[in-house]
């Protein structure tokens, strides 16, 4: 099958390392994949190294009337019988053709940056939702799942490097440091939790007030700020617990990447978690805002060795049934396959 990824993302995100994974995972089952991407060196370098050859663009804003015609001149050179648009900026840009053109949606974004896509893709069953209650028929909206690495028996990263003592409990949170990823709660948690250390690897505008309400709130010495980080599995082997912080987050690839290392999770209640997380057997969901109730289940967690374990077994089940890489490009390719019956073509 030829497929092609149209991507106008950002340098870091978890849609953009998805996107990656996707590309490099299909290409490895066999399929044929074009990679288009907004010019981005690293990005390109990664997908080259995986064998793949990416053209890299533009993606302006409105007063951008070159992309969309080059895009649909590599579409036309590389013949495939999926385009799948990310996000929507990649979606305003890409041209309809013999191709099926696939919008995905890993978040709730307004369905009239997708109108040229004659399908629109979920990664969560509340998106597939709420697409078809703003009046997308269902017949053309579907769910596909993300998958994640493997992180079970990575190395654990040094703790003492982190600047963590080996005996402490150890908190981690992934992500950009914005408003949305709620770390502020996360740190007015720790303050609650006498001992505990709280890691958190990413950047963003937000740094220097959360550096700030660390010290407000005498946790300055608890909490790590390690910057962006490529090693999301190590930091997850060496902590005690995941901590998923989020105001707003439709999926949450954090918590299937704790899963998949074995490791339990508490989060905060935003739409991605709760759905994903089955309270007390999966994971612990608690409101949202409620940092007392976000640090009573870390206590709970930490207190109770064996209902740790029993989590983290449990979510790693989740995982491999679910979110593993080989279930995750079947239904893909499934879906590819029952679009493209529908358009009359054969996968080609």
């Amino acid at each position: 099958m030829r497929i092609a990824h149209i991507m106008a993302g950002a340098r870091d995100g978890g849609a953009e390392l998805f996107y990656e994974r996707m590309a490099i995972a299909q290409a490895g089952a066999g399929e044929s994949v074009l990679p288009i991407i907004r010019t981005d060196a690293p990005r390109a370098g990664r997908l080259r190294a995986a064998g793949l050859e990416p053209v890299q663009l533009r993606f302006g804003g409105p007063i951008d009337i070159l992309t969309r015609p080059r895009i649909g001149r590599a579409l036309r050179r590389f013949g495939p019988a999926i385009a799948m648009t990310w996000m929507s900026r990649a979606s305003m840009h890409a041209p309809r053709g013999d191709w099926v053109l696939v919008g995905r949606l890993g978040g709730y974004y307004d369905p009239k940056y997708f109108r040229a896509c004659e399908h629109l893709v979920g990664n969560t069953h509340g998106i597939v939702t709420w697409l078809r209650g703003q009046g997308i028929p269902p017949s053309r909206t579907h769910y596909l799942p993300n998958f994640v690495d493997d992180f079970d028996g990575v190395a654990a990263a040094d703790r003492a490097a982190l600047g963590i003592p080996a005996a402490a409990p150890m908190l981690l949170g992934l992500g950009r440091l914005h408003r949305d990823k709620g770390f502020d709660i996360a740190l007015k948690a720790l303050a609650r939790i006498p001992g505990a250390h709280l890691a958190i690897a990413g950047s963003g505008p937000e740094e220097a007030a959360l550096r700030t309400l660390a010290a407000e709130l005498g946790v300055a010495q608890r909490a790590h700020f390690l910057g962006w980080r490529r090693d999301a599995g190590a930091l997850l082997a060496a902590c005690d617990i995941f901590l998923c912080s989020s105001r707003g987050e439709p999926l949450g690839n954090m918590v299937l990447e704790a899963w998949s290392a074995r490791r339990p999770v508490v989060a905060l209640a935003a739409l991605g978690p709760a759905e994903l997380i089955a309270q007390d057997e999966t994971g612990i969901v608690v409101p949202l805002e409620d940092a007392a109730a976000l640090a009573a289940g870390v206590a709970r967690v930490l207190g109770d060795a064996g209902f740790a374990a029993r989590l983290a077994s449990n979510a790693r089940e989740r995982y491999e049934r679910d979110f593993m890489q080989a279930p995750v490009l079947a239904t893909w390719r499934r879906l590819f396959e029952q679009l493209i019956a529908q358009k009359g073509e054969t996968p080609r």
